[in-house]
Parts: C-alpha cells; sequence; structure tokens
C-alpha cells in the first residue's frame, strides 16, 4: 500500500519544489533555489502559509513589487546558468497581472523562472470575488490568462489531484534547453489551502538532467564543408554560448580555425575583449570591425543565437553576394533561420564536434583575412580609448567617460547589468568584456526597470562578486522598489545612476526619425505646450537616500572615479550618481555602426518628418531576404 501524506495543496507544492535538482556535466543544484513572494487574499493563507510551515527547506525573499520580483529570479537564473531558478508567488488581481511583463522577458530570453499567481475560486462560493475580472462569455477565465501567451507552460491547477501532473510538467519544462522560460501555476486560493492525501513518492528528490545533445552526422558534415569553402566567415555569438558554458569550446574554434568572432547583446563576453579573434559586437550597436566582417562575410555561422533585428540591423546588414548562414543552435527553429544549414546541437557539443572534423583537414583561414581583421580591431580599440578619456577631470563626464571610470576600477569578477536606454548601445560598442558573464544585458525584451532587481538576484546568485547595476533616470524611475529589499536583506548591490533628464536614448531615436524629440525630456512644459522648459529638480540621489541607500554624488570625472572606487569596497547597497555632461547628449560614442528599421511617417508636412522619410526609403532599399 502506497504512503501517503495530508497536506494542503500548497504546503504540497513547497515540499516539492524544495526536492527538485537540476544535473548536467555532473553536477547537481537545486532548482528552486528560493520563493519570492507578495502576499494577499488570494495567496496568503494558502503558499504564505506554506512557506511559514516549510521555511526551513524553502527560502523566502519579501518582494516590492510583483514585476521586479520575476525580474530578480530571472537575473538569478542567468547568472547561474539556467540551472537553478526562483519561484514567485502573487495574489490574484493586480499581483498576477504585474506578472506579465517579466514573464515576456524570462520567455524572450529563454530563462526559467516559476510563476505561481493566486487565482479566484475554484468552488465559486461568491461571484466575482474581489479583484475577480468577470467575463459574460467564459466563466472559467480569470487576468491570470493574460499570462498564457508568455509562458512556455501554463496550468491552472483546479483540483488538488491535478497538482502531481501540473507540478512535474512545470519541472520539465523548466529543464529544458530548448523549451525553457516562464512557467505558470495558476493556483485558486481556495484550492490552496484544501488538503489531500498525497502519495509520499511525490516528495521524492528528482534530478533534472540537462542535456547536451551532438549533432546530426549528416547536418555536421555539411557544416564542415560549408566551412572549409568559405574565404571569408564570421561566427556570431548568442546567449545561447553562454547558456550552455561553451565559451572555452568556442575559444578553441575560433584559435584552431582563425575564424572571427563577433557577439550579439546576450553572447558579448563569449572571448574575453582582448582575445586575437574577438571582433566586438555586432549589428546596428556593433563595432565598425564586426559590421564590415558582416557585411563582406561569404558566411555567417551563428552559435546560439535567435538573429533579432539589431543583430541583422534589419536584414541590412550580411550584404556579401551569396552569403550563406549555418546556425548551430539547440533549437531547430532558431537552427532553420536566414534559409541557413541547421546544426541542431547543443553549442558546447556542436562546437568541440566541429573543431575536431576541421581539424582532420587542417583547415584554416587565410593569413591575410586574419591580418585584416587584427588591424581594424586594433584601431576601433584605439577609437574606444578616444571615448573614455577625459582630459579635463574636472567637468562633468560624457556617457562614455561613465563606461570609461567604471572600466578603470573592474576586473574580471564584476558583473555589469543593464536592459534599456541609451547605455545598450554605448556598452555593445565600449565595454571591454572580461570574463564569461561579467556582460549582462537583457535586450530580447530591453526592459526598462529590469537592472536594480536583476541585479539583487544575480548577486544572490554570486554573492562574493561585485554586482553592478547601470541605470539612466529614465529606467531608475521606472522601478527603483527593489533598493528596499536589497536594504532589508543587506544585499550589497551596486547602482551606477546616469542622470540625463529624460528618456535620451529614445529622444535621439525621435529626432532621426523626425520627431523632433516629442515627449522624451524630463522637463517643465513650455508656453507652446512642449515639454522644453528647464529641467525637472528631481533629485534621485536623494530617492535611493530615502530608501535606505547608501548615496554617492559625483559632480566631475574625478569624483566619479573616486566614488566607484568607493563603492565597489563598499559591504552595503552602494549607489554612485552622476549627471553627466549635457541634458542633451544621447552618449557621444562612434555612431551606429549599422541601420535599424523604424518605420518613418510616409506623409508628413513638417521638414524633419519628410527629411527622415528620405533616408528611411534609401535604406530599405538595401535590405533583402535571405533565402
Amino acid at each position: 500500500m502506497t504512503s501517503t501524506t495530508r497536506l494542503t495543496v500548497a504546503q504540497a507544492l513547497v515540499r516539492f519544489l524544495a526536492a527538485q535538482y537540476t544535473e548536467r556535466d555532473g553536477v547537481r543544484q537545486r532548482l528552486i533555489g528560493a520563493t519570492w513572494g507578495i502576499f494577499g487574499h488570494g495567496n496568503v493563507a494558502g503558499l504564505g502559509q506554506a512557506l511559514v510551515e516549510y521555511a526551513d527547506v524553502m527560502p523566502y525573499h519579501q518582494g516590492r513589487n510583483e514585476q521586479s520580483m520575476v525580474h530578480a529570479a530571472v537575473g538569478y537564473a542567468r547568472q547561474s546558468n539556467r540551472l537553478s531558478t526562483h519561484a514567485v508567488t502573487t495574489s490574484i488581481g493586480p499581483g498576477a497581472t504585474n506578472l506579465v511583463t517579466g514573464a515576456a522577458l524570462a520567455t524572450i530570453n529563454h530563462l526559467p523562472v516559476l510563476l505561481l499567481p493566486g487565482d479566484i475560486f475554484a468552488t465559486r462560493p461568491a461571484d466575482p470575488v474581489l479583484q475577480q475580472l468577470e467575463v459574460p462569455y467564459a466563466g472559467d477565465v480569470s487576468v491570470n490568462d493574460c499570462l498564457r501567451p508568455v509562458s512556455r507552460y501554463f496550468d491552472r491547477v483546479t483540483r488538488p489531484e491535478a497538482l502531481v501532473p501540473a507540478a512535474l510538467q512545470a519541472m520539465r519544462v523548466l529543464t529544458d534547453p530548448v523549451e525553457t522560460g516562464a512557467v505558470t501555476l495558476a493556483l485558486p486560493q481556495d484550492v490552496q489551502a484544501e488538503a489531500h492525501d498525497w502519495p509520499d513518492e511525490f516528495f521524492a528528490e528528482r534530478t533534472w538532467v540537462v542535456r547536451r545533445p551532438g549533432a546530426d552526422p549528416t547536418e555536421l558534415t555539411e557544416a564542415v564543408r560549408a566551412i572549409r569553402a568559405a574565404r571569408r566567415p564570421l561566427v556570431v555569438a548568442g546567449g545561447g554560448v553562454h547558456h550552455s558554458r561553451a565559451e572555452e569550446a568556442l575559444a578553441e574554434f575560433a584559435e584552431a580555425t582563425g575564424i572571427p568572432v563577433a557577439s550579439t547583446q546576450a553572447g558579448k563576453g563569449s572571448l574575453r575583449y582582448d582575445h586575437p579573434q574577438d571582433v566586438g559586437g555586432v549589428g546596428h550597436t556593433g563595432t565598425a570591425t564586426a559590421d564590415e566582417l558582416a557585411r563582406t562575410a561569404d558566411l555567417v555561422i551563428g552559435v546560439g543565437t535567435r538573429y533579432t533585428d539589431f543583430t541583422t540591423a534589419s536584414n541590412t546588414l550580411f550584404a556579401g553576394e551569396g552569403v550563406r548562414f549555418l546556425n548551430l543552435n539547440i533549437a531547430a527553429f532558431d537552427g532553420h533561420k536566414l534559409a541557413g544549414l541547421p546544426l541542431v546541437a547543443d553549442a558546447r557539443s556542436g562546437l568541440t564536434e566541429l573543431t575536431q572534423a576541421l581539424e582532420l583537414h587542417g583547415h584554416r583561414v587565410a593569413d591575410q583575412y586574419v591580418t585584416e581583421y587584427s588591424e581594424d580591431k586594433e584601431r576601433w580599440e584605439q577609437r574606444v580609448d578616444a571615448c573614455y578619456e577625459a582630459d579635463e577631470p574636472d567637468l562633468r563626464p560624457t556617457q562614455p567617460q561613465v563606461l570609461g571610470a567604471l572600466d578603470a576600477i573592474v576586473d574580471e569578477t564584476d558583473v555589469i547589468i543593464n536592459a534599456a536606454g541609451s547605455l545598450p548601445g554605448d556598452l555593445h560598442k565600449l565595454w571591454r568584456a572580461r570574463s564569461r558573464d561579467q556582460y549582462h544585458l537583457e535586450y530580447g525584451y530591453s526592459c526598462m526597470g529590469y537592472e536594480i532587481p536583476a541585479a539583487l538576484g544575480v548577486k544572490l546568485a554570486a554573492p562574493d562578486r561585485p554586482v553592478w547595476a547601470l541605470v539612466g533616470d529614465g529606467t531608475y524611475l521606472m522601478m527603483p522598489t527593489e533598493i528596499v529589499t536589497a536594504v532589508q536583506e543587506g544585499v550589497a548591490i551596486k547602482i551606477l545612476l546616469v542622470q540625463n533628464h529624460g528618456y535620451a536614448s529614445i529622444g535621439g531615436l525621435s529626432e532621426e526619425t523626425g520627431g523632433e524629440r516629442y515627449g522624451t525630456a524630463y522637463r517643465y512644459r513650455s508656453d507652446d505646450g512642449t515639454f522644453t522648459g528647464a529641467p525637472l529638480p528631481v533629485d534621485l540621489a536623494a530617492n535611493a537616500a530615502s530608501l535606505g541607500m547608501r548615496v554617492l554624488r559625483a559632480k566631475t570625472v574625478r569624483d566619479l572615479r573616486a566614488a566607484l572606487a568607493e563603492a565597489r569596497a563598499a559591504d552595503t547597497p552602494t549607489c554612485v550618481y552622476v549627471e553627466t555632461q549635457t541634458a542633451d547628449t544621447v552618449s557621444g560614442p562612434p555612431p551606429a555602426q549599422a541601420w535599424w528599421d523604424v518605420p518613418v511617417a510616409e506623409t508628413a508636412t513638417r521638414p524633419s518628418a519628410v527629411k527622415a522619410r528620405e533616408l528611411y526609403e534609401r535604406h530599405v532599399s538595401t535590405r533583402r531576404r535571405h533565402l
């Protein structure tokens, strides 16, 4: 006879989650390292009580915003190589819908997170309950259904016994390197508190093995043939290189073949910046070196990349006559993009197999090609030096000089986190990544507000490393709430807060596309109704201090250098606040080296929009379909 234990659904779920593990390459670790929660009537008596009951086996973190909690869990998951993540529980109604943005971010970036929103009563003793959305045409719909399109797996547990298959399916998806993303188990509040006799086997430790599939022999043969035939091949390294921990295998491949390696935002750091084959970021925010190689490549070898429009410059970048694509990706969906030759495999396994096969033929690109990109790379590094240099240290810094000051004090242990605004472009072009996981850019969803909670998650996963959240004023105002959590738990994140008085990145884009920076500055209204008056007297440094954070104000480049060094040494949450040189300066680095398609008004009377449309049509004419 099967032995059982009588527990509530919420208690059973917490016990189950505490017993789940992953294993890859012989290393085993907890799958759900902790649970974040904000409690309301939809989860306080269910999951809230269960987390108290099992506090000894399931750590708990108190969040301040539901979206922020998901970002923190995602930051933790990325830093943990997708082998461990956090769960997030909320009440019904706004608590649940606040999860949607974070869920979309997780799924787009293929990062695992478990969402446990409370739901309306399954038994419907009163209809509607507080915060319930009434849907006249469907009695089984709640606001939690908003999470369906942004979840890789969704289930509503309306009966206790349904938890068993739902929980097992959730773990399967979280640990699948192809399918992983946001997983949602919607939990009606009455079902959470309902007791059931659970088979004890449900609570036994389970280890989910994360696969490293190798390449199909036929696909591998075709891939080797394509590489050997190419005269100007280029690797585009994406986030899959990091997820697979394939950095060493990529370095061995590049060194053996001489093929240069460009990187997407997610893939930057796949090779150290000073590796001979690293040519920097590629695409709209890429380096001149990488983008020129992309324009003239006859074979583009994508490794773990989704080929977003920033990477392909909206399908205008890879312009070589007869250019072909070879796509090494664990997901067949991405392996077939751009009509490429698919090599469906784990990035590490596939690169190792490619290197071994090419070594049998003694294959290497021509020395002339190596000399060409090496010299171009040296010229680009000189441009970076010029951007970082500050001849007058007693003036306010430009944004690149802010990055230069940070670059001067970090080492390979620091982690730099960013997601939105003008900083991603500057970082992709200029930042010198010193380790595989130093450069943490969330650019799949480019979600304003990600950085501070993600820094909290990264620091929880890597407590001994300096973790920096780089934010502009626009991003800071979106979501500073988890500063309170960092202070409460003594998590010594560091925030570099750059004040440039508005949405600087979108302001620049607005100007380029005929929008004349309308509605992008943080300024008073002028007499004509536009926001072109004096800058608002907002003191973001005082705001951060009011949330409990130690704040260091830097007025000059010299001040900034000292403040950054002090913050790096701090063992408490610390913010460095700096205002950049001019309110209207977006960044000041080298301009975009490739185009990005943002449609411009086809008809307009204002001269700025007419001119922008003429330029847009010239760019559009260079776009191509790769077939």
